[in-house]
């Protein structure tokens, strides 16, 4: 009862879809949690933060109810209604989770697991008590946690990580999140439009700092309309408590600052979860926080695969769901194409969302690469100017010589549904005149991607 194919370590989005395509290959698996199927993703990530921002948007929607001639009065919050909401949700996937791993006769071990040499795994029941697995096969899918900063020690109450934001008993008067990346920007849209005063810190120069500096700029305005305060080019120097507040100590382009406020939500990125995992028992190789893994995610010890947010790549779901799949499949002798990084969707769900693949402008002139920009504004579109939602643009960039889509930056409703379209244009190699000449429904959001096309070789009709 304790043989298995495969044994899968951590049933996040990366091990639980592993472990559901092992078994649909025949193989006899058993997963590992220590807590919650789904993993932080389905339990303290994706869905739940998704379900929070829902609430955001639908409240943003009956603010505004007056611009789509529908009167509504009384509007009133009910915090813990919406995060209970968000909670059920996600509890709902878990158990869909579940749900899957008996349809499939995965065996499912709830404790802490330890991989040992000889792919044998320890396992630290959550129930007392230890069990040795063995296997064909080990798959470390440990995921990641919030980094901690020096200045800023996380102490669940004054200073919080993304899992307790989920959570909070009640709405706070004010919040400084440190930290603009995607987190960082889903937590500060979702808060400022439920009426908290946020404050906005982030290191690098822009907001979002890894998208096209296009975008970050708009959404940087977007929310300084909105009347969040964003410090960028700054840093949090250190934290006290005082009084039931915390005492932020900021340097920003303006110098040194102290800034108070009721709560700070540390949004700082994750370190991975390595430590303990028996890595060191099995000599398994890490390389920068990472777990080193060839193209299949073999590790170095035969036998042993890792991937997820362990591995190098980007931290994102769909990311290690795809590695997963990847990793079973070459376990089982197929042969898998390895996984091409430059063409992995990057989608921040605040309002208006945020969506891109491949790179820049900035980095494409870098590079020296001849390029056309096209760029198709949602002002000049019927269906977001219907919809009300005109705000933002579809940019995309194109190699001039051989007209490959090199990047694609959307900003604006629904575009991160959008983005699939560039993904799969991408895939298949696609040309900008191909994307051009593909007739796009109307009245559509989509219509941009063929308007901006059109706009990189100046044929564009409705600008």
């Amino acid at each position: 009862m304790n043989n298995f194919d495969l044994i899968v370590i951590g049933s996040g989005p990366g091990g639980y879809v592993a472990a559901i395509r092992a078994a649909q290959l025949g193989m006899n698996v058993a997963i590992v949690e220590k807590e919650s199927l789904g993993g932080i993703c389905l339990n303290w990530g994706c869905i739940p933060t998704k379900a929070l921002l829902k609430s955001a948007q639908v409240f943003e929607y009956l603010q505004h109810s007056k611009d789509y001639g529908i009167e509504v009065s009384d509007v009133k919050i009910k915090f813990d209604e919406v995060v209970q909401r968000s909670r059920n949700v996600a509890e709902g996937m878990s158990k869909g989770v579940q749900f899957l791993m008996k349809k499939n006769n995965i065996t499912i071990i709830y404790g802490y697991g330890k991989v040992l040499p000889g792919k044998r795994v320890e396992v630290t029941l959550n129930e007392g008590g230890i069990k040795i697995l063995k296997a064909n096969n080990v798959l470390l899918a440990t995921g990641s946690r919030a980094k901690q900063l020096l200045s800023l020690p996380i102490d669940g109450k004054f200073i919080i990580d993304y899992r307790k934001a989920m959570v909070l008993p009640k709405l706070p008067t004010n919040m400084v999140i440190v930290g603009a990346g995607a987190i960082g920007v889903e937590f500060a849209y979702f808060y400022q439009t439920l009426g908290v005063q946020v404050t906005l810190v982030e290191f690098y120069d822009t907001i979002l700092p890894i998208e096209d500096k296009e975008i970050a700029k708009l959404l940087e305005k977007n929310f300084s309309k909105k009347g969040m305060t964003i410090l960028t080019s700054s840093r949090v120097l250190s934290s006290k408590i005082i009084d039931n507040k915390v005492q932020l100590l900021v340097n920003s382009k303006s110098g040194e600052q102290v800034i108070e406020t009721e709560i700070v939500l540390s949004a700082a990125g994750v370190v991975s979860n390595i430590e303990n995992i028996g890595l060191e028992l099995c000599g398994i190789t890490t390389e920068n926080d990472k777990v080193k893994t060839n193209s299949f995610y073999q590790t170095n010890v035969e036998g042993v695969y890792a991937i997820g947010d362990i591995v190098k790549g980007q931290a994102l779901a769909h990311v290690a769901s795809a590695e997963g799949i990847i990793a079973v499949e070459h376990m089982a002798g197929h042969h898998p194409q390895s996984l091409d990084y430059m063409n992995i969707p990057g989608c921040t769900y605040c309002s208006p969302e945020v969506a891109s693949v491949g790179i820049t402008e900035q980095k494409a002139r870098e590079n020296g690469t001849e390029i056309l920009v096209g760029k198709f504004p949602f002002s000049a579109s019927g269906k977001a100017k219907a919809a009300g939602k005109s705000d933002g643009f579809v940019k995309l960039i194109i190699d001039k010589k051989y007209g490959e889509i090199l990047g694609a930056h959307f900003i604006g409703e629904n575009v991160t549904e959008m983005i699939a379209e560039i993904i799969v244009a991408r895939k298949l190699e696609t040309t900008g005149i191909e994307i051009l000449k593909s007739v796009h429904p109307h009245p559509t959001m989509s219509e941009a991607i063929m308007e901006a096309a059109a706009a990189a070789y100046g044929e564009v009709i409705h600008l």
